[in-house]
């Protein structure tokens, strides 16, 4: 096991710092560099800064394993040799799946640069105007994003919010998920005051709409319907002209459009040099004439929600690709062979040059019609939905109506159809469900291998508990400190 990626070997000494230049795209080499001789000026800072997002870099890709294979998204392929994710996919993870501890690993790893930036930014004395309130800014929102994962994905997690030593990492037992909550707020609200507007911000980097943004997307997983209400009235007011969903849905998946009006905040990559692997991970090991040569095919889009694609629905065609490959020997019939296609670009093997959203406007939208509805504003709330669902057909000929939807739990079941259909495989379908209390009713059986010849798909049945909503605590930390320090989730 690295432990220099746990919390305690994370106090003894500054992590080399891997960045990238100011639009994120091309690694700098990582530095040797300690607090002694680095933190002295601006320069040094906005490395360290560029050295946090490198972590949410390395970490996006793969999200996927642990948040939308343990749904009913994504199944895990035959050909998959990554050891944990037949766990994740069949509802039986333990206490040692190495994706859960990579998951914990290089998200703390990313609050512990982000620590450090905070507790040293006050030693260089060279910033030009307003740059030093911009890293504050980027630190704070990144730790907030950060502990937002974390506290989603385990519930109660140590906080650590300076940096600390050895020694004192030993004693840092979780914190309950309430006071993460109040860190999270605190950082964001923090952060909408110190950011720049996107417009003044180098692409790939954070700003003041994202942080309002996600803070308003913090409030809903809280249920916190009032101050979602009132941070998404005030991104509205003051952001509402800058946002739109792009007409086309598709070209948000491509690298002559990524950049547009319906991302907020996205992670930057280039294609061979700094690129990521899901591009290639959901490619079918032959490949995909004009995408790649060869695949990785890691999982495949489950029936479940294949089928909820209506054809005239233009994020179908964008999400999963339908082919039919050669038959395997004479006279049998051709295979047919969805793939997830989203991230489908032309591109080198493992190394895309796809960014991957973090936020898009879309999400403003859609959690924009969910408070509405908690708030029982079913009309404006239908208004909203209808906006996304009005993009997705090209026109309101298919828009929900109130007779369709008669009140909050009907709400409720399309809201989160919606959102499946639109975010599927961007890691929303796990959070959606726990917060939505769908959990236990939906993951009960996964639809897989459909046949279109006879018209059947294989139902695999899951077993899934209360408990599964969050992810063990990873054993190898455990020991680290001892159970008595850092305690397991329930069921575990």
């Amino acid at each position: 096991m690295r432990r220099n990626y746990v919390i305690i070997s994370l106090c003894l000494s500054l992590l080399a710092l891997s960045a990238c230049h100011d639009e994120l795209l091309n690694p700098v080499p990582e530095s040797s560099l300690t607090n002694v001789n680095f933190y002295r000026s601006a320069d040094d800072i906005d490395q360290a800064v560029l050295g946090i997002y490198g972590q949410l870099q390395l970490r996006k890709p793969t999200d996927y394993q642990l948040l939308e294979i343990g749904t009913d998204n994504l199944y895990m392929s035959t050909n998959t040799v990554i050891a944990g994710i037949p766990e994740v996919d069949g509802l039986t993870v333990s206490t040692t799946n190495p994706l859960v501890l990579s998951f914990w690993q290089s998200t703390y790893n990313g609050i512990f640069r982000a620590n450090a930036v905070l507790a040293n930014i006050d030693t260089p004395t060279d910033y030009p105007s307003g740059m030093k309130e911009q890293y504050r800014g980027e630190a704070k929102f990144m730790r907030a994003l950060f502990y937002f994962d974390l506290v989603r994905v385990f519930g109660a997690v140590p906080l650590v919010t300076t940096p600390i030593s050895a020694e004192e990492a030993t004693n840092v037992g979780r914190t309950d998920a309430e006071a993460v909550y109040q860190l999270i707020i605190a950082d964001l609200t923090g952060a909408v005051d110190l950011l720049p507007l996107k417009g003044a911000i180098a692409s790939g980097r954070c700003n003041r709409e994202t942080a309002l943004g996600l803070l308003a997307k913090v409030y809903v997983s809280k249920n916190d319907w009032q101050a979602a209400k009132q941070t998404l009235d005030r991104f509205f007011t003051e952001f509402g002209s800058t946002f739109s969903l792009m007409e086309n849905f598709g070209s948000l998946w491509q690298v002559a459009t990524e950049n547009n009006a319906e991302v907020l905040f996205a992670m930057k990559y280039t294609d061979g040099t700094n690129g990521h692997s899901l591009s290639t991970a959901f490619i079918p090991n032959a490949g995909v004439p004009n995408v790649v040569s060869r695949g990785a095919e890691i999982a495949l889009p489950s029936w479940s929600l294949h089928k909820l694609f209506d054809e005239e629905d233009s994020r179908k065609t964008a999400t999963i690709a339908e082919q039919y490959v050669p038959a395997l020997s004479p006279g049998d019939d051709p295979i047919w062979y969805p793939y997830v296609s989203k991230y489908a670009i032309t591109h080198t093997f493992n190394a895309s040059g796809l960014d991957l959203p973090v936020l898009r406007y879309a999400d403003i939208i859609l959690l924009h019609a969910e408070t509405l509805n908690e708030l029982g504003q079913l009309n404006a709330a239908l208004s909203e939905l209808n906006k996304v669902r009005a993009r997705a057909f090209g026109n309101t000929t298919h828009n929900y109506t109130a007779r369709e939807v008669a009140g909050q739990d009907e709400f409720t079941d399309v809201l989160l159809k919606e959102r499946q259909l639109e975010f599927a495989f961007e890691n929303e379908r796990w959070f959606d469900l726990v917060r939505k209390e769908k959990f236990v009713q939906v993951l009960q059986s996964e639809e897989r291998n459909y046949n279109p010849a006879n018209g059947q798909a294989q139902v695999v049945p899951l077993q899934p508990a209360a408990y599964m909503q969050l992810f063990p605590i990873p054993q190898a930390e455990i020991d680290l400190v001892g159970s008595s320090v850092l305690t397991q989730n329930p069921g575990y």
